[in-house]
């Protein structure tokens, strides 16, 4: 592909503009084991991570400021570039601004096994959370909090989705993320004696988390909440305190308390 997109520099072309293409939609993204990272912070992460960058497209808007310049050098140094207008790129991009530049990235492939079930891990399962933001923040919010990694469930926005890596922030890059079905992720759970809890209406304020024991924190869609075999299983359903005339939180800012209630809480 790299000789490719060499003998395609300074025009956008096949083969690199029909990967981005089909990178747009979810089968092509599933077929190719491929996504696109796109604006400056992202593509910085990628490279910071040592993600494997496959291919990247650069318009005129990426050398209008110091950074910009200094990420267009390094990228050079990793391999083809593809000059592009802005429009062009434009025309490529998921996003309305992709501040010229966009990459084809090979995410890392995580197994459950490459989660730690330490006596102090605490994972997120998401259990049908369909917002690509929410998810995607929500994985951001994980790892800076400390959890051991992510598992998605189906009706789960994916991680390759162009609006859910940009709202991980490069953090889908750095720890484990893995897609799996219920009844594969509690034979996981049950095996390592991970105690699950799950965030719904109705239920207990979250007691400060004992660290001597393994936790998975399931959150789901807000407006039923998790429904699958690892949401039913939870040995507790607990819920965030609110004013009686609130009726719930999004799913992405409860996540974050019920996470820094079990991850830094006093």
């Amino acid at each position: 592909m790299r000789a490719s997109i060499a003998q395609h520099r300074g025009r956008l072309g096949h083969p690199l503009h029909t990967t981005i293409r089909d990178l747009h939609r979810r089968r092509g993204r599933e077929r190719r084991g491929l996504c696109l990272a796109e604006g400056v912070r992202l593509v910085e992460e990628a490279l910071a991570a040592r993600i494997e960058i496959r291919g990247v497209v650069v318009s005129p808007t990426l050398d209008t400021s110091d950074r910009g310049r200094a990420l267009h050098a390094t990228l050079t140094r990793h391999g083809p570039v593809v000059d592009a207008s802005d429009a062009e790129l434009t025309e490529l991009a998921a996003t309305e601004h992709p501040q010229g530049v966009l990459a084809v990235v090979a995410l890392r492939h995580w197994s459950l096994d490459d989660i730690p079930t330490d006596k102090e891990a605490v994972i997120v399962v998401l259990d049908a959370v369909q917002d690509p933001g929410n998810v995607g923040t929500l994985v951001r919010t994980a790892w800076a909090l400390g959890a051991r990694g992510v598992v998605t469930l189906p009706g789960t926005a994916e991680i390759g989705n162009p609006k859910t890596l940009r709202s991980t922030m490069g953090a889908a890059f750095r720890f484990p993320v893995v897609a799996a079905d219920p009844e594969t992720v509690l034979e996981w759970l049950r095996a390592r004696h991970v105690r699950v809890v799950a965030a719904g209406t109705g239920g207990t304020p979250l007691p400060r988390h004992d660290r001597g024991k393994p936790l998975a924190l399931v959150l789901g869609n807000e407006g039923h909440g998790g429904r699958s075999a690892v949401a039913v299983a939870a040995s507790q359903r607990v819920t965030i305190p609110m004013i009686p005339a609130a009726e719930s939180l999004n799913v992405a800012v409860a996540g974050g308390i019920l996470l820094y209630e079990v991850l830094r809480g006093a």
